[in-house]
């Protein structure tokens, strides 16, 4: 199979354009050759990170995690193939060669997602980052520039760390809603807070400082991942570009403080349009 050739390439992109509209514009602007497959990435993302606002509980959630890990196994249940993206993922691993275990690594780590429990530390936020975020990055990487792959591993889990704290940073009313917590335990014990109070929202300068230390964790890593991805080919530039929304996300995440418990942080389309377009043209996130 061509590289151009994956299929159901528009319904992928329809779905990132309904639900994931960042990684939609991403997609859009990766080579054509590639653009199918990385769709095709994106999509199988979306589907297992939007699975806890479509339930009601988590036994619910496991039940479609496990529909997408009997899949990649070769178990599928039903009318798998009837199910666009997962055509298409099935045929991005066969067009590319790539290894079913990242993607079952993604899933199991998403199952965090289905609960209530506090991320405890930046050990484990770091470790859900490398097998979300950064998982997804270096899978893009072996698409657009296979021999690559091998030597990304820093430069992606870098990245996906920092993509993962702005993504968390520009959701944060809405888990707030959920009750759920994704900033490190450690952060917020070293503020004085827990779980509790921070949901509770009470203490707006205590929150702002545990904030503003979680946005401090997403430039660290950041400024590593964009000197790491230096040594990378510049075919590999369209896995990094989502990251170029990091940097925007960090400042006004700064300027709001315990604002972003209540308020959107995300900017408007046109511009994040335009920060994708000019990252694209320029390869620098």
């Amino acid at each position: 199979m061509a590289e151009s050739e994956i299929p159901h390439q528009d319904a992928c992109l329809a779905a990132l354009r309904a639900g994931d509209r960042d990684r939609y514009l991403c997609a859009l602007l990766t080579p054509h050759g590639a653009r199918g497959a990385v769709s095709a990435l994106y999509g199988f993302n979306l589907e297992i990170a939007r699975i806890r606002e479509n339930i009601t509980e988590p036994t619910m959630g496991e039940v479609r995690l496990q529909w997408w890990r009997d899949f990649l196994e070769g178990n599928p249940h039903g009318a798998a193939q009837a199910n666009p993206i997962a055509a298409a993922l099935a045929a991005t691993i066969d067009a590319y060669g790539l290894s079913v275990a990242p993607f079952l690594n993604m899933i199991t780590a998403r199952q965090f997602d289905l609960y209530d429990d506090p991320m405890p530390d930046r050990n484990a936020f770091e470790g859900y980052a490398g097998e979300t975020a950064s998982t997804l990055i270096q899978l893009c990487i072996a698409v657009l520039d296979r021999d690559a792959a091998s030597g990304s591993a820093d430069a992606a889990g870098h990245a996906g760390v920092a993509q993962l704290v702005a993504g968390t940073l520009l959701l944060l009313p809405v888990h707030r809603s959920r009750g759920q917590v994704y900033i490190p335990g450690d952060i917020l014990r070293a503020t004085g807070l827990d779980r509790e109070t921070f949901l509770a929202g009470q203490d707006g300068r205590t929150i702002g400082q545990a904030l503003s230390a979680y946005v401090s964790l997403g430039r660290e890593h950041l400024a590593a991942a964009r000197k790491q991805s230096d040594t990378l080919p510049p075919a590999c530039f369209p896995a990094f570009l989502p990251l170029a929304m990091a940097e925007p996300a960090f400042d006004r995440a700064d300027r709001m403080g315990a604002a972003l418990l209540t308020q959107p942080l995300q900017l408007p389309q046109w511009r994040r349009q335009l920060r994708y377009w000019r990252a694209a043209r320029r390869g620098r996130f």
